[in-house]
Order: structure tokens, then C-alpha cells, then sequence
């Protein structure tokens, strides 16, 4: 049976820290009602289940646990997340899974901009669009657009990869289309499952890095 917290009565701070002192357990969180940093550097694995919306950085830092947010979640949900999974019911504002190292993020809904700046390994699947310069100096990992995606995606990209369904309004620099090879559609095959996507892998096309800004040229001084 899970434990219940309920935020109306009890502070973020007083959560946070059962939650750091806990084993492995299901938690409930009642009435979050916005507030900031809840379920924050979980190290455990937890399940946590959030009943509604949250505020900034939902999440950040987890490692190992199940974190659920039964509503829309603000500014950097699962930011610098390193293991586990984070699971939005609703949507996301901007910056999800910020400079993430590692784990699943899963958006149901859509994400503002820049959803997976600077990721450093976190995988990110979105039911929806996301913003603009999403993936912005994305270094590893995979972002996967089951919607469309805004302006200047994957603007200044490194080695993340890039799954997009929709319509793309613009990429970003040194973002281009790339071949959809075998072991691309098995990857985002798993991907899919794993956030519980019934998008079939060929619908989609990817985009990656043509690696000219690797490394200052003055030839491409207009691009950086």
C-alpha cells in the first residue's frame, strides 16, 4: 500500500526528505498544487505517484525511481535526471530534461522550448510537439517528436539523435535529415514501446549532426 503525502498539510522540504530517507516503497503525493521541486534527488527506487500539476523542476536530479505526474509539470521537470523514469501525464513548459545524463523521460502532452537542452544521455519521447531549439547542444542521448517540432531544432547538436513524426518548422545550426537505417528503426522501435507509444517507427524521420562546427573554421564563422 502506498504512502500518502498530502501537500496541503505538509511542506516540499518535509516530502523530499522522507522520500531520501526511503527504501524501496510507493508513495502517493496528494494536492501538489503547483509547487516547486517535489520528488526531488530520489535515489532510490521509489514509486512516486504525483496527483496533479506541478512547478519547476519536478524531478531533477532522479536516479532509480518511477516518478508519475498526473498533470502538466513546469520549467525543467527531471532536470539533470541521471537514472529511472519520469513520466508526464499532461504537458511540459520549457527546458524538460535539461542537461539530463540518463533514464526515460515521457511526456504525453506537449513540451515547450528547448525541451532537451544540453542532454548528456537521457532518452526523451514526447506524445506531442515541442518548441523551439529543442535538443540545443544536445551531446548524447535520443529525443523522439511524436508531433512537430518548433524553430532551430537541434541548433548546435552534437551526437544525439533525433526522432521527429510531424513537420519540422526549421532546424537549427549544423542539424541535418539523415538516413533511416536498420538498427535506427529498431532503437526507436524500443523507444516507443518503452513509453507506451503506438507510433508505428517508419512514420518518422531523423536528424543528427553534420558536424561541421565541431571545431572553429572561419568558413563557417556566419553559422555559430
Amino acid at each position: 500500500m502506498a504512502t500518502l503525502i498530502d501537500l496541503a498539510t505538509t511542506p516540499v522540504r518535509e516530502l523530499n526528505g522522507a522520500l531520501h530517507a526511503a527504501g524501496a516503497d510507493d508513495w502517493r503525493v496528494l494536492n501538489p498544487r503547483g509547487a516547486h521541486a517535489v520528488a526531488c534527488g530520489i535515489r532510490e527506487p521509489l514509486t512516486v505517484d504525483i496527483e496533479g500539476h506541478v512547478g519547476y523542476y519536478c524531478a531533477g536530479m532522479n536516479q532509480h525511481a518511477t516518478v508519475t505526474v498526473h498533470g502538466n509539470a513546469g520549467t525543467g521537470v527531471a532536470e539533470n535526471m541521471m537514472s529511472g523514469t519520469v513520466r508526464v501525464r499532461g504537458s511540459a513548459s520549457q527546458s524538460a530534461g535539461a542537461t539530463a545524463h540518463g533514464g526515460l523521460l515521457v511526456i504525453d502532452g506537449d513540451a515547450s522550448a528547448r525541451c532537451g537542452i544540453s542532454m548528456k544521455g537521457v532518452d526523451i519521447v514526447v506524445g506531442g510537439n515541442v518548441g523551439h531549439m529543442s535538443a540545443f547542444m544536445g551531446q548524447a542521448g535520443r529525443l523522439v517528436v511524436c508531433g512537430d517540432a518548433g524553430e532551430a531544432l537541434g541548433d548546435s547538436l552534437y551526437e544525439a539523435r533525433i526522432y521527429v513524426r510531424g513537420a519540422v518548422r526549421s532546424l537549427g545550426a549544423d542539424c541535418v535529415q539523415k538516413e533511416m537505417r536498420g538498427e535506427h528503426l529498431a532503437e526507436l522501435g524500443e523507444l516507443l514501446k518503452a513509453a507506451e507509444r503506438e507510433e508505428e517507427p517508419g512514420e518518422f524521420r531523423r536528424y543528427g549532426s553534420a558536424r561541421e562546427l565541431y571545431h572553429f573554421k572561419i568558413d563557417n564563422l556566419g553559422a555559430y
